[in-house]
């Protein structure tokens, strides 16, 4: 009887966290070898329900990818990943990328172009520089999803 209280207790306990591994979202991201600030973005993705898998590229296979899937050069960060047929080119939030599966816009995805401080992976938000979210089109015209002021 008390085996079976055991494994029923450890079943308990590990069940909450099986079912969270079973319900993230996964998502494949392609960044260079060594990059601190696309393993912190990775990061983040975990802390709100992705699963982001990471797969290094040296830097001209990279930005060949990014070419490949519809990332304009004025809108170019250093990682991009790929999500349900979106790209998704930066520092993107995790609450914007949930909008957009939520919404599911024409579009190739979102980006934030270069890599503003304070934006995920980018160190503390509360020193955050103000930045915007942008959608890329499925015509490759861009337009503001959403803004994040400067919070200092």
């Amino acid at each position: 009887m008390k085996r079976h209280a055991r494994v029923l207790a450890f079943a308990f306990a590990v069940l909450p966290a099986a079912q969270s591994l079973a319900e993230a979202i996964s998502i494949d991201v392609r960044k260079t070898d060594g990059c601190g600030c696309c393993l912190s973005w990775m990061e983040h993705l975990e802390e709100n329900g992705f699963a982001p898998a990471g797969e290094d590229m040296a830097g001209g296979l990279l930005a060949s990818f990014k070419r490949e899937n519809g990332v304009p050069q004025h809108m170019v960060s250093c990682h991009t990943a790929v999500i349900e047929g979106y790209v998704i080119e930066g520092h993107v939030p995790a609450s914007d990328i949930k909008q957009l599966l939520d919404e599911r816009p024409d579009a190739v995805g979102l980006a934030v172009p270069g890599m503003p401080y304070g934006s995920p992976g980018m160190g503390p938000e509360e020193d955050r520089e103000a930045y915007d979210v942008v959608l890329i089109g499925g015509d490759g015209l861009t337009e503001i999803f959403s803004s994040y002021p400067a919070s200092n």
